[in-house]
């Protein structure tokens, strides 16, 4: 395969990636004079980047959204009752969670999604949820690579059997420790939860991603508990810490204070923009708290962060279609970052950083020798992409084309103008 004519994010200049084998042979200059392989595209200009890495997700919940009722106070503690009451109410089989999962993960491919973390709930003593994602991550290999999280969504310490199912999903083949700390109900068992997944991660050799201090609550403090515990056992950059919207809510002083030490940790985070501008905020009067992490801080201080959508049609969030740039649109408003150097960054919020957090550190990227999974997008610059929310033309994948999409065609039945 040649693809003609490709811009490579972030770089000037025209460019002619030749693949073959499954592997990028050769990126060169643009020369206009390469002879016709089988399948040559020429893309004009249009950007060519890594795939997207959607690094939150819950597959397992995903289109559930109204069974058995709607999230009337759109609140993350609703989310979660109501959730349970489902778990009650519903018999589903593993094989109806399969089938829901896979028309999630096909949404994430057409949108150029070939990594993915989702959390999986591992409350249920059937553990049919993993189950059901474990066969969806092996189905699916060859399109995508899924990480499953074993998230204890109802507390880890908040019935008899919540750690011993968490470690048994782990055995079972979970690739990442969760938590829920501030589901807890107590600090000091919020406390006691995180070093139990930190201490499951170390047995088992696994990454960390931790539900943190996702509460409006000024004084949830959890982030700084996990920091700790992740230098003093020597876990820097193999944990994450998801929502932490409660730090959108914490002083200056103490903020600056707490970023020397998760400078220490190299924890990554994970912001949620559509998520949780639509969970958080909803005890307050005017003014109301958008909810969110301080992205444009932590990114000032060289901490790695990414964006995710987190949800698609679930008690937690009624909307969502896998859209991983309309996450990039919501986050850059809601986070003021509408200047013009994050705006032509955005993307590595949904690429490089993503990537990072999931530890995908080789063989990820359009480089020569890499593997060719790639995107191409419907625009020739960085700022024009994110200002019309460029959807994905081509989504390759081990040097195939996996998905295409063909933009729209407007005409214009009008006259106006001189």
């Amino acid at each position: 395969m040649l693809l003609k004519n490709a811009k490579l994010y972030k770089e000037e200049g025209l460019k002619d990636i030749v693949i073959q084998s499954g592997q990028i042979q050769s990126i060169n200059p643009a020369s206009g004079t390469n002879e016709a392989t089988e399948e040559t595209i020429d893309l004009e200009g249009k950007i060519v980047l890594p795939p997207y890495a959607e690094p939150h997700i819950h597959l397992d919940y995903a289109l559930t959204a109204g069974t058995p009722r709607w999230n009337k106070s759109g609140s993350v503690f609703e989310g979660i009752e109501i959730w349970a009451e489902r778990r009650e109410i519903v018999d589903e089989s593993k094989d109806d969670i399969k089938q829901r999962a896979l028309q999630a993960v096909k949404m994430q491919l057409k949108h150029g999604v070939q990594h993915v973390r989702t959390h999986v709930d591992v409350s249920d003593p059937t553990l049919r949820g993993l189950e059901a994602l474990l066969e969806v991550k092996e189905e699916m290999k060859q399109w995508m690579d899924i990480q499953l999280v074993a998230l204890p969504q109802e507390g880890m310490y908040t019935k008899p059997e919540g750690e011993e199912l968490l470690e048994k999903a782990i055995a079972m083949g979970a690739d990442v420790v969760g938590g829920i700390p501030h589901y807890e109900l107590t600090r000091e068992d919020g406390i006691r939860s995180i070093k139990t997944s930190l201490d499951l991660a170390e047995k088992y050799n696994k990454l960390v991603d931790i539900h943190c201090d996702e509460i409006d609550d000024e004084q949830a403090r959890y982030l700084e508990t996990l920091a700790a515990v992740t230098i003093k056992m020597g876990m820097q950059n193999r944990v994450t810490a998801s929502h932490t919207a409660a730090m959108g809510s914490y002083n200056n002083a103490y903020t600056y204070k707490l970023f020397q030490t998760l400078k220490k940790a190299k924890i990554h985070f994970i912001a949620l923009p559509k998520a949780n501008l639509h969970l958080q905020g909803r005890f307050d009067s005017y003014p109301v708290r958008r909810g969110l992490t301080r992205v444009k801080e932590l990114l000032h201080e060289g901490i790695n962060v990414c964006f995710g959508l987190d949800s698609i049609m679930d008690p937690w969030y009624p909307l969502g279609n896998g859209d991983l740039m309309d996450v990039v649109d919501t986050g850059l408003h809601a986070c003021h970052m509408t200047d013009y150097d994050h705006i032509v960054t955005a993307l590595d919020l949904v690429t490089i950083n993503g990537a990072k957090t999931l530890a995908i550190t080789d063989d990820y990227g359009v480089t020569e020798g890499n593997s060719a999974n790639l995107i191409v997008i419907d625009s020739d610059s960085e700022y024009e992409a994110i200002r019309t929310q460029a959807p994905v033309l081509y989504s390759i994948r081990n040097g195939e084309i996996i998905v295409q999409t063909k933009p729209a065609e407007t005409t214009m039945n009008i006259s106006f103008g001189s």
